[in-house]
């Protein structure tokens, strides 16, 4: 298999590298300022990713640039994109002719292999927990993702009503057992899943109990937005995510270390999976992996 990969040398791209080419597979990166592989600038002009991609089994956006006319310019080629922006990949699912993967990676992606393997009835409530390890330093997408939430709302959210990022909390225990404070958070699971006919709510806290209060109150104060990108690296990098239907108490977990590495392992993952199948238009990692697929990876 031969993959284009967007944002190569990124911390989530050189994991994905790393895994694809481990496993044996041809890697071509690709970035604006790539020296050994292939020049794109995905703000401008598409037409030399459209030339690349045509000359690839697939084209793995790790890049944090969320433009639609991405499927266009991949055409037939498959598109595995790690974005977790519910309204962009809303439109990339409306406007995808060729293979597409929407949100490869951990959440949403393993969190959505996780909610899609509960089982369900119309109208139930499913809320997905999410742990993120604030002692990792992370890349500047993540860092731009998450300061993004702060003054915005959840993006077409289950209840119906306007709901503020990072404004309402739930408490409950996580994987580990501790109970923890979730905030809530615009992860697309909810748009990703929709025909399923439940209502999901997705939840996040950070490592540390004081960093997630400190992200409460920037969320409460979109002025101190700026804060996140300088706020120190205290905890670990243990993540979760869990998956919960509130009327069966049905419960499905997975946790580890390293986001980022986690991330990059699932969406190589997802990588090879749609290249082996026969998928047209847009999927999600669901409907290409199992919980028992993701736990392999990541052990």
């Amino acid at each position: 298999m031969k993959a284009l990969l967007l944002g190569a040398r990124g911390a989530v791209g050189t994991v994905i590298r790393r895994e694809l080419e481990r496993a044996g597979h041809g890697v071509t990166a690709a970035s604006r300022a790539e020296s050994g592989g292939a020049r794109i600038d995905l703000r401008g002009d598409l037409a030399s990713l459209a030339a690349l991609a045509a000359r690839h089994d697939v084209v793995i956006n790790a890049s944090g640039i969320e433009r639609v006319e991405l499927a266009a310019a991949t055409a037939r080629t498959s598109l595995v994109d790690i974005s977790a922006t519910g309204s962009y990949l809303e439109a990339l699912r409306a406007t995808a002719s060729g293979p597409v993967v929407l949100g490869a990676g951990l959440v949403p992606g393993l969190s959505t292999v996780l909610t899609a393997s509960l089982a369900t009835e119309p109208g139930d409530d499913i809320d997905v927990f999410v742990m993120l390890g604030s002692g990792e330093k992370h890349g500047p997408a993540a860092v731009t993702w998450t300061a993004g939430l702060v003054g915005t709302d959840v993006h077409r959210p289950a209840e119906g009503r306007p709901v503020r990022n990072l404004g309402e909390s739930i408490r409950t225990l996580g994987a580990d057992g501790r109970a923890r404070r979730y905030l809530r958070a615009d992860f697309p699971d909810h748009i990703l899943l929709d025909a399923r006919g439940a209502s999901i709510r997705t939840h996040l806290t950070l490592g540390s109990a004081l960093m997630t209060g400190a992200l409460e109150l920037v969320g409460r104060m979109p002025a101190l937005r700026g804060a996140l990108t300088a706020a120190p690296h205290i905890g670990s990098d243990a993540w979760h995510v869990i998956a919960r239907n509130r009327r069966t108490e049905d419960r499905r977990q997975v946790s580890g270390q390293g986001q980022s590495e986690a991330t990059g392992r699932l969406t190589a993952l997802a990588a090879v999976r749609v290249v082996e199948s026969s998928t047209q238009g847009a999927v999600t990692m669901a409907d290409l992996v199992t919980v028992d697929d993701c736990r392999e990876v990541l052990a």
